[in-house]
């Protein structure tokens, strides 16, 4: 009776470690794309809070998003990613109807206009958040996120990651197109 009780005990380890990884083998390959966040703030109206602008620039204030269609680009000098995603929001500049924030995260003002200055400017705008505090109220726990904003000024949609076409190509895209086409303009 002792042998099969520790036959068992040396057993249950090694069946707990197959059941974890047939649980870990089946999330990587379920299809799912991890980039897709959920967000309480999908469909609500944008924070309210004002972001003081980068150097001599406008600052962030969501009350004057109502009425575009915005990306808010949450970026840092100090984010590889954010280096990544910096040419294609340059190429989403000159897209005709659409206005690009940024929110500079949990950076130096010198190094943020260090960045910008060496790769572009694609922001109508940039707002910082120095010590991330504001942003909270966004959601926002990394950089690079981005989020689709209506004209009624709210929020449609939200990607975590860098940037590209492949995104534009998916869900986060057709909201985006939606918007700009003028369909969807009303809160959903």
């Amino acid at each position: 009776m002792k042998l099969r009780t520790t036959h068992l005990l040396v057993a249950l380890p090694l069946v707990a470690f197959i059941g974890l990884a047939a649980i870990f083998a089946w999330r990587v390959t379920d299809g799912a794309d991890r980039s897709v966040v959920p967000s309480a703030l999908i469909g609500r109206a944008v924070p309210a809070g004002v972001f003081p602008g980068l150097g001599d620039g406008p600052g962030f204030d969501p009350a004057a998003l109502k009425g575009r269609v915005t990306l808010v680009n949450v970026f840092a000098s100090w984010c590889a990613p954010c280096r990544v995603e910096h040419p294609f929001l340059m190429g989403l500049k000159a897209t005709e109807g659409l206005t690009i924030v940024g929110l500079n995260y949990k950076d130096k003002q010198v190094a943020a206009e260090r960045f910008l200055t060496e790769l572009g400017n694609p922001y109508h705008a940039i707002g910082i958040d120095p010590d991330g505090r504001n942003a909270i109220e966004w959601g926002v726990y990394g950089v690079p996120e981005t989020f689709i904003v209506g004209p009624d000024g709210t929020i449609r949609a939200k990607h975590v990651g860098p940037l590209d076409q492949s995104v534009l190509d998916g869900p986060f895209g057709d909201t985006l197109r939606g918007l700009l086409a003028g369909k969807g303009a009303a809160s959903s």
